[in-house]
């Protein structure tokens, strides 16, 4: 074999030892550190808007098989694990579909009494605090609504965001108590008239499917925009969305 042949074929296995080794880093960091998500619905608005780009802290609550591509059942239960505090907003995967992600708020810890009555939140027996602070001009499919009443709630833990009252007296506005399990969590939707959450089939999540923490925006385009799309840019990308907290 000549040397040429010889550079080309070192200078290949390189190429790909290189690629492998940086596959490898973006598996540990997407399975240890962080996760990239897209926002597919507005059921989190206006906390989280349709084309909002997001990364996922894997280590805020330890780790789960879920946390593993393709969620192999090497183990059960987390390791390293650490309890979602209320009015976090999480990724976990849907209890009767474990193969679908969903993102809510934590609005009940384990043991705590839950209720709606007439749109306020009720812990325990008592109501959160609820205040109208303005209002929402929707955006995208929900354009053609009327400008939806925005509450800041603050829970009993200090913890404030906002919620979207889309419609008055809607079915989740009226609900049972509900009383969470041990080792499960009660999430919640901030769009509380759009949203299917621990009120309705989601029920109670258990503490294995938690994904992550939502930490920061980090690309955001307009509801019907690809970020493929690059012709679209100019005027699509919301770069006031842009290094957002996905907290509130």
């Amino acid at each position: 074999m000549s040397d040429t042949k010889k550079d080309q074929s070192g200078g290949l296995w390189e190429n790909v030892k290189v690629l492998a080794q940086a596959l490898l880093l973006a598996v540990i960091i997407r399975t240890l550190f962080f996760q990239p998500f897209s926002i597919p619905s507005g059921s989190m608005m206006e906390t989280l808007l349709v084309g909002d780009y997001l990364f996922v802290s894997k280590y805020s609550y330890g780790y789960s098989k879920y946390s593993i591509p393709f969620s192999p059942d090497l183990f059960e239960g987390r390791i390293w694990s650490s309890e979602p505090e209320r009015g976090d907003v999480a990724v976990f995967r849907l209890p009767s579909n474990p193969k679908i992600d969903y993102i809510k708020r934590v609005i009940g810890l384990p043991g705590d009494r839950i209720q709606m009555t007439d749109g306020v939140l009720y812990i325990n027996g008592e109501a959160v605090e609820r205040e109208l602070v303005g209002s929402y001009e929707p955006e995208g499919k929900y354009s053609q609504s009327d400008d939806v009443p925005v509450y800041k709630e603050t829970l009993p833990n200090g913890v404030s965001y906002t919620t979207l009252d889309l419609t008055p007296n809607s079915p989740g506005d009226n609900t049972r108590e509900f009383v969470v399990p041990d080792g499960h969590y009660f999430m919640m939707g901030d769009n509380r008239d759009n949203s299917q959450d621990s009120r309705f089939e989601v029920g109670y999540v258990p503490l294995e499917n938690f994904i992550g923490r939502a930490t920061i925006i980090f690309f955001s385009i307009g509801e019907g925009a690809s970020p493929l799309e690059i012709w679209k840019w100019p005027t699509e990308v919301r770069l006031g969305r842009f290094f957002k907290s996905a907290q509130r």
